[in-house]
């Protein structure tokens, strides 16, 4: 039932001990070079709420995907392309590189072109930045995502890898990037920290490079939709206020149960007990009527139930954390389905989930917490993902739980301020008393190209559009 436990336990120690003496910087590893980024300036729209906002600029989502977007970037080799969803393709190689994928041995030679962002302001100062994309990666293509930032004290951070992803298991192993510090700020699988945040340094600005590789010679391309990241600065906190409700609303989403697939290709990550983030996110593909195809499932065992689960498990699946639990992963698998978007980022309150739901939206969210905290759940957990599908009259969370031990027993309700408080708090205390930190409102939100007005206005509302 839960995911990704080992990334956020390390996570929550070195914050904890943010102020002892930090490891040896690390360069990032980066197979291939690319232009110098250019110099520039973004903007995005603060997220608001009606309750216990804390203030403006605490989130920050800046996300690129327009045609103007494309073209305002520092591209070498790459090209924007028009149409009904604007793009980033690679026209023609920049460079060739090798690259020895750690996870196969196996070295290839790639051409390769990249797009850096123009520098992104943020509206405050961050402690955490965590990046999204979409995109389609044909085989014989990958892309890899990496970020540079400056700090308030306007030093630099190297550039870091956020990611190297293919949609496909078949030409690299998608993964992380372990070990990357300057000593002030550490990336932990898919998020960017600062290293001790007691002491005001902060994250002021960043760029995003995005490298787009091919078989040399073969004019493949990967194309990419969208690109951003959403950078916060959430106070710490062990309790949040109780919200006042808003308006009801259950939504139709799909129900799968991660428990029934418990001992299935337990080569992602021991099978279906640790598979709640893929598991959620199968969910709200195929809430907005998205599925594998038959072809594409003809690899799992016809003796299973659900294999598109499985199936998800095997494209979210990250090798070097070893889990299906790396956040932006989960986001880019839902966006390889025809015309949705995907996103990682942060609310603040229980009422911008309400605003999202009201508009016909699931979301599917990340948090930790003791069994009894959250009654009804029937088990403890330091890292759980789970898909919000509704309010009862009374405010109370409908969630489409995956930790169930069946379809039938996945639709949950549960208290709302018990709810609320262990996924918008980022300090905790585990079953032995010790400080651990929460994700302070984490959640991936899939949406389609073509959204209803009132969901447009909802998401704009939120700085995704």
């Amino acid at each position: 039932m839960t995911s990704s436990t080992p990334r956020r336990t390390v996570l929550a120690a070195a914050l904890a001990a943010a102020g002892t003496a930090a490891a040896a910087p690390a360069a990032a590893a980066v197979p291939a070079g690319a232009a110098a980024p250019p110099a520039g300036a973004g903007a995005a729209p603060a997220a608001a709420g009606r309750d216990h906002d804390s203030g403006p600029g605490l989130v920050d989502n800046r996300f690129w995907s327009s045609y103007t977007d494309w073209r305002c970037g520092g591209a070498a080799g790459t090209k924007a392309v028009a149409g009904r969803r604007p793009g980033l393709v690679l026209a023609h190689p920049a460079g060739r590189t090798d690259y020895t994928d750690p996870h196969t041995g196996r070295t290839s030679a790639w051409e390769y072109a990249s797009w850096t962002s123009p520098e992104h302001t943020l509206a405050a100062p961050a402690t955490e930045v965590i990046a999204s994309w979409n995109a389609l990666t044909p085989p014989g293509t990958w892309l890899q995502v990496e970020l540079s930032g400056t700090y308030t004290d306007t030093t630099a951070t190297p550039w870091y890898v956020l990611g190297r992803w293919a949609s496909g298991d078949g030409d690299i192993r998608r993964t992380s990037v372990d070990d990357q510090t300057d000593g002030r700020s550490t990336v932990w699988t898919d998020t960017l920290a600062i290293d001790d945040t007691a002491s005001g340094l902060r994250l002021a600005s960043y760029r995003l490079r995005l490298t787009l590789y091919r078989v040399p010679g073969s004019g493949l391309t990967p194309t990419v939709w969208r690109l951003g990241a959403m950078a916060s600065d959430v106070p710490d906190r062990f309790t949040v206020p109780a919200s006042e409700p808003g308006a009801a609303r259950e939504l139709a989403v799909p129900r799968y149960s991660q428990n029934t697939h418990v001992g299935q290709y337990p080569e992602y990550d021991n099978g279906g007990e640790a598979w709640c983030s893929p598991t959620s996110s199968q969910m709200i593909v195929e809430y907005w009527g998205r599925r594998p195809s038959a072809e594409e499932l003809a690899w799992v065992n016809p003796d299973f139930a659900d294999p598109q689960v499985c199936h998800a498990a095997r494209h979210t699946f990250d090798h070097q954390y070893e889990g299906c639990g790396n956040w932006p992963f989960n986001a880019a698998y839902a966006a390889t389905y025809p015309d949705m978007n995907a996103v990682v980022t942060r609310l603040r309150s229980l009422t911008e989930l309400e605003s999202l739901i009201s508009a016909g939206i699931p979301a599917i969210t990340s948090q930790s917490f003791r069994q009894e905290e959250l009654t009804g759940a029937g088990y403890g957990t330091s890292g759980h993902l789970m898909t919000v599908i509704g309010f009862t009259p009374d405010g109370d969370i409908i969630a489409n739980d995956p930790a169930s031990p069946s379809n039938e027993a996945v639709r949950r309700v549960y208290r709302r301020h018990e709810w609320e408080n262990i996924w918008l708090r980022t300090k905790r205390y585990d079953a032995n008393g010790k400080v651990r930190s929460g994700t302070g409102g984490i959640c991936y939100i899939f949406w389609p190209v073509r959204s209803a007005p009132s969901q447009h206005r909802a998401l704009r509302s939120l700085g995704l559009l």
